[in-house]
């Protein structure tokens, strides 16, 4: 026990530990003391505030056939559906007036949503809430895309790179897909301005610690904005159907881990958590995360959005969620800011 508070404390200390020392704190079944250090930084850099970011899911198409996912092309099961640019605004409308300050765009990798009209979306959002940011979550474009949508307004984007070991990538994704350009998009991002997030699954399947332990060395590369990690959660229309759910321990640790690893980080405490556990997203907040992001999608395609297996809040009114959500955060200790809420470095 005296050897895992070292850790943690050298963790806190230096922001860094050897592999093998990353790998104890990832599996410790007593993470108090972890959690303590990874608190106290994270007040240190945020308080008590927890951040909102507003997301919709504005379309459950995609061309690529990723295993994990369960709108993966191949599962002819899914009914699919897109929102209109109106449909997406009038999202972003109701969410301001809720409070929310950040609106999240995150779809899969549909082609029928054109560069122009993502950009004409994330202007048009701009020039109704210019006191707003715009987040992008559509995956793998080229350094031309994201240029434009950057010169559009989009001031973030997340694209985790779910794993950072190739011959893990290779077990996870179609041949058509690869590490490579997962990580060239990444850096392309960084390079044009966005604020970039990344992230892993945590216990995808045939993941080993040497692999989580490659994760947090990529990101270490990376020096991403946000980092969204959350536990692999099967579908049952994916060849993963059968596996195992990642582990609340794993998860939980790790994002504490990260807290004092990147300390500036925003990390939010994911709806898989909250799935995985009806008290995942308070566990996660109190592990050291400081973001949620409530559902602002029309309540009649959020069951149709679907990544993995009774993903909870699809039946909740937006309003709902983020009341729902103020109450949890309440209960962990924390408040809800009305805020743009930006990194601080």
């Amino acid at each position: 026990m005296n050897d895992i508070r070292k850790i943690a404390d050298k963790l806190y200390d230096t922001r860094s530990a050897s592999d093998e020392e990353l790998k104890t704190l990832i599996d410790i079944n007593d993470a108090e003391h972890l959690r303590e250090r990874a608190v106290e930084r994270r007040m240190e850099y945020y308080g008590t505030d927890v951040y909102t970011r507003g997301l919709i899911e504005f379309t459950n198409y995609c061309k690529n056939n990723c295993l994990y996912c369960g709108i993966r092309a191949a599962n002819s099961e899914q009914e699919r559906y897109r929102l209109t640019k109106d449909e997406i605004l009038s999202c972003c409308g109701d969410g301001y007036t809720l409070g929310f300050r950040t609106f999240v765009l995150q779809g899969g990798e549909d082609m029928h949503y054109t560069d122009e009209m993502i950009c004409d979306i994330v202007s048009s959002i701009k020039k109704n809430h210019p006191d707003c940011a715009v987040t992008l979550s559509i995956g793998e474009k080229s350094r031309e895309s994201y240029q434009a949508y950057f010169d559009a307004g989009a001031d973030r984007y997340l694209l985790r790179h779910e794993t950072a070991d190739e011959e893990h990538y290779k077990k996870l994704h179609p041949k058509s897909m690869s590490l490579e350009n997962r990580k060239r998009c990444l850096f392309d991002l960084k390079d044009i301005g966005y604020q970039v997030g990344s992230g892993f699954m945590v216990g995808s399947p045939y993941q080993t610690l040497d692999d989580l332990v490659s994760d947090l060395r990529f990101l270490q590369k990376l020096s991403p904005d946000m980092i969204g990690i959350g536990p692999f959660l099967p579908h049952e229309h994916t060849p993963f159907k059968d596996f195992e759910k990642g582990s609340l321990k794993r998860t939980l640790n790790l994002i504490s881990i990260l807290r004092l690893m990147f300390p500036y980080a925003l990390i939010p405490a994911t709806t898989a958590l909250g799935t995985l556990h009806p008290l995942g997203r308070e566990m996660g907040i109190k592990a050291g995360a400081n973001v949620v992001m409530p559902n602002l999608s029309p309540t009649g395609v959020r069951k149709l959005y679907s990544l993995y297996d009774n993903k909870i809040c699809t039946g909740e009114e937006a309003a709902e969620c983020r009341g729902c959500l103020d109450r949890r955060v309440k209960s962990a200790g924390y408040n809800l800011t009305v805020d743009v809420g930006n990194v601080k470095r």
